[in-house]
């Protein structure tokens, strides 16, 4: 069987790191099968659902270079709803319910208030035919409920969490439809699975109940559930993420000049038993992925981690892969050289501003100024011109270590630190060298 699953994000906001790796984990899974991936959008709320952010979920996924195999709108869909209702109610698995928001609320109150769970205590299958016609009579129009069958336990594997069981009795009968006709989220995503051959499903562990209701919702309509696994949550050092997820966007990630790479590479491992390390190659990550390697416990994401990681990533970028993000006339080799310095690709025009210029120097005493007259006087050009000049000053003035080379980087770049010497003066040039030199040696 041909391994399918699918990422169903609600175009009600941009998405957030949470359903990133949510995205990243099912795209993984079908890529390691050699399977399907496929983007469901899940626009049945038409108030809240906007095209903007249709449009923002698919640059994220090609930003993040999770491309998917095929794509299904629920809002084009919902003749397909409609049908799976009719059956389901002529099963008996469907049911009008009256109550309003307030007297649910109520409901729940009292339970709780005498030790209870807070479970729909399907009142409203005691309701008769005429009840329920004197209140539709009366402007109440009734919400659509799934009726689960009691008479037995709900159980599955699951890919994360091992075997499942859930007792029916001890749920709610899920609201499928509202009273304006709209759906919630169970019974579509189910006509969806089903429709479209989803074999896997991964998401979050706060799903875990909502499959257990599903489970019974596949059967009622004669289909084989997909294999359901569900990972831990992502937490922040301080606990959840909720309220920072709008820094945790993929729009926020670019504006910090994070690599995909570096994101991908920190996510895909997180909260499982392998080590995150820099890895741009998403091949090796596919072949290591694995369920049996995530943890129970909810995984923590740090945004100095992610820092580490990019800095890494960086580090191992070819140029041909940055030379449309780089300064105008940086070249291969200026990007060799600046490379091992870099935290984020973007701090690359900082480092080719000090090798154009113009720079600014500290002050020298009169020792370091003679010193650098020196090496002005010594500066010959070759295709090793660092090593020849502090070759020569070494011998002509006996200087080693800090004290031959820190005037000289400080002089030629303003710098007490940076990029390999033998690698930047070359791109400076003779000319400006010399300048620089002399500069130095005049204060």
């Amino acid at each position: 069987m041909t391994t399918v699953t699918r990422f169903a994000p609600s175009p009600t906001g941009r998405l957030h790191v949470g359903n990133i790796r949510t995205a990243l984990h099912n795209w993984m899974l079908a890529r390691k099968a050699g399977g399907t991936f496929m983007l469901r959008i899940d626009d049945t709320d038409a108030e809240r659902s906007e095209e903007r952010y249709v449009e923002a979920i698919r640059a994220d996924l090609e930003w993040l270079g999770l491309i998917p195999d095929g794509e299904e709108r629920q809002s084009q869909r919902l003749d397909s709803y409609d049908a799976a209702f009719e059956m389901l109610r002529a099963a008996g698995r469907v049911y009008p319910a009256y109550e309003t928001a307030q007297e649910l609320d109520l409901k729940r109150k009292i339970q709780l208030g005498r030790g209870l769970p807070p479970i729909y205590d399907r009142g409203a299958l005691q309701l008769s035919e005429a009840e329920r016609a004197a209140k539709e009579a009366g402007g109440v129009a009734p919400h659509w409920r799934f009726k689960l069958d009691h008479g037995e336990a709900i159980t599955w594997d699951d890919g994360v969490r091992g075997p499942q069981k859930f007792d029916a009795a001890q749920l709610s009968d899920p609201v499928i439809r509202r009273a304006d006709g709209s759906w919630l989220y169970m019974l579509p995503s189910c006509v969806d699975d089903i429709a479209m051959g989803i074999t896997h499903v991964l998401r979050g562990e706060d799903h875990v109940s909502n499959t257990a209701v599903q489970m019974q919702m596949f059967t009622a309509l004669g289909a084989t559930p997909p294999r359901f696994a569900h990972e831990a949550l992502l937490v922040g050092k301080e606990g959840k993420l909720s309220k920072r997820l709008g820094s945790l966007g993929c729009d926020a990630f670019r504006e910090r000049d994070i690599e995909p790479e570096a994101l991908i590479a920190l996510l895909a491992r997180l909260g499982t038993s392998m080590p995150v390390e820099p890895i741009a190659a998403r091949d090796v990550l596919i072949e290591t992925f694995d369920l049996g390697t995530f943890g129970r416990a909810p995984a923590k994401f740090d945004d100095t981690e992610l820092d580490r990681i990019n800095a890494a990533i960086v580090h191992q970028l070819d140029y041909n892969a940055v030379c449309d993000r780089l300064p105008k006339d940086m070249d291969a080799a200026a990007w060799h050289a600046v490379r091992p310095n870099l935290e984020k690709v973007g701090d690359a025009k900082e480092w080719w501003r000090i090798v154009t210029g113009p720079i600014e120097q500290p002050a020298f005493d009169a020792e370091t100024r003679d010193y650098l007259a020196e090496a002005s006087d010594a500066l010959a050009w070759s295709d090793s011109p660092w090593r020849d000049l502090t070759t020569t000053l070494k011998e002509r003035t006996g200087r080693k270590g800090k004290t031959l080379f820190l005037p000289l980087r400080q002089a030629l770049t303003g710098m007490d630190h940076g990029p390999d010497m033998g690698e930047l003066l070359p791109l400076i040039g003779e000319d400006e060298a010399r300048t620089r030199l002399l500069s130095g040696s005049q204060g």
